[in-house]
């Protein structure tokens, strides 16, 4: 007689349905509608006005205060080079040097001239008081006198002749000597010793000067023009007067860090280009600035005036037009299209679009999706748009785990 037992069924249906309610649960399920994603977490910053100087922007070069092409003043073969390519040489220092042989040559044969027409001014002032003397006694005729007063003022310009014939030569002597005539630069050299030079003629290289440098710019007929009505109404000095300030930039620093002073605006306005040609001058005592560089230069626009800043990560585009998210009610980022200005010390002016006193979000904008959407704000200085928030103090451990 067989037994009968009861039959044991699975009970993993109820324990899955289980834990599907428990998920639902945890995800706000259970018929509450969608799961709330948590609100992004952004960075906000204050806009605020402040008085600030405009600035407007030019391209320009560095140049040379003095640049001077060594040519030689007298004739002959080159002797010696005395200076290294591309040194830095004091006004006055020894360049290169012409065979001086025939020049000093040239010397002595003055000096004998000179010498020799002394001694004929000599011979003919002894002869004219010779013929004085016999005049006084009748032995002689006043022609003759007259004669003698000739040859001795035509021997006197003979000296002064020879003279200058020797001055001549000792300065063509002193030129077999080439000396830099300003301190700075020196380039290379063009001819090498053993080669025939012309006087006026061969380049032997060039020198510029270092300290100060000349930055060159084109301003536009328009700013010229807003420039000159600023001096007319004494907001601004003269063109020349050198009080007015610029900054400049190489290609390789950022910002405009070195100070200069306008020294130079040209007299007319170029009618092929509309522009005009002005000229600043910085100092270059540790050689930073080489002729020819590019440079980046800032003139100061006008008085200063009270602007809104933003930083430039704040600022968004939507195809033509600018906007920034400002942090609105309930914590929300809300759209708000702006109008740019000039950039100042890295931050941009905003003309239009912002109060003083907004909050705009300056890092974390990809993270909105559209104007309204909840944000969680932390507020951070508008210079500083990537600062991080101070870490979360860690969670204590409860005694169960």
């Amino acid at each position: 007689m067989s037994t009968l037992h009861p039959i044991r069924r699975p009970r993993w249906p109820v324990a899955a349905a289980t834990i599907a309610a428990a998920l639902l649960a945890a995800c706000g399920g259970g018929g509450g509608g969608p799961p709330q994603m948590p609100p992004p977490d952004v960075n906000v910053a204050t806009v605020a006005a402040r008085e600030v100087s405009a600035w407007d922007e030019y391209s320009g070069r560095v140049e040379a205060v003095d640049t001077v092409e060594i040519r030689p003043r007298v004739t002959g073969y080159l002797a010696a080079q005395h200076f290294t390519e591309g040194s830095v040489v004091d006004k006055g220092a020894l360049l290169f040097t012409i065979d001086d042989r025939e020049y000093r040559a040239a010397v002595d044969s003055a000096a004998a001239n000179v010498a020799r027409a002394r001694t004929r001014v000599e011979v003919a002032a002894s002869e004219f008081a010779r013929t004085e003397k016999l005049a006084a006694v009748k032995a002689a005729s006043t022609e003759e006198v007259e004669r003698r007063r000739g040859e001795v003022q035509q021997a006197e310009a003979d000296v002064k002749s020879a003279e200058a014939q020797l001055v001549q030569a000792r300065l063509n002597l002193e030129f077999t000597r080439i000396t830099a005539p300003i301190a700075g630069r020196v380039s290379l050299a063009e001819v090498k010793p053993g080669n025939l030079v012309a006087a006026g003629t061969t380049r032997l290289t060039t020198l510029v000067s270092i300290d100060p440098v000349y930055v060159s710019f084109n301003g536009d007929e328009r700013m010229y023009l807003r420039y000159q009505a600023q001096a007319r109404a004494g907001e601004r000095p003269g063109a020349t007067s050198g009080a007015n300030p610029v900054r400049v930039g190489l290609a390789d620093e950022q910002g405009h860090p070195h100070e200069g002073r306008i020294v130079f605006v040209d007299n007319a306005v170029d009618p092929a280009t509309g522009t005009i040609r002005a000229r600043a001058e910085l100092a270059n005592a540790d050689g930073r600035f080489t002729p020819g560089l590019f440079a980046r230069v800032q003139m100061l626009s006008g008085a200063p005036s009270s602007v809104l800043l933003v930083h430039e990560r704040a600022i968004l585009t939507d195809q033509d037009r600018k906007f920034v998210y400002v942090l609105g009610p309930g914590d929300t980022a809300l759209r708000r299209d702006v109008t740019l200005g000039a950039q100042v010390d890295g931050l941009r002016v905003i003309t239009s679009g912002l109060a003083a006193g907004e909050k705009v979000v300056v890092n974390g904008s990809r993270k909105i999706f559209f104007p309204g959407m909840p944000v969680k704000p932390f507020e951070v200085p508008m210079d500083q748009p990537e600062l991080a928030p101070p870490a979360a103090a860690a969670p204590a451990q409860g005694a169960g785990g």
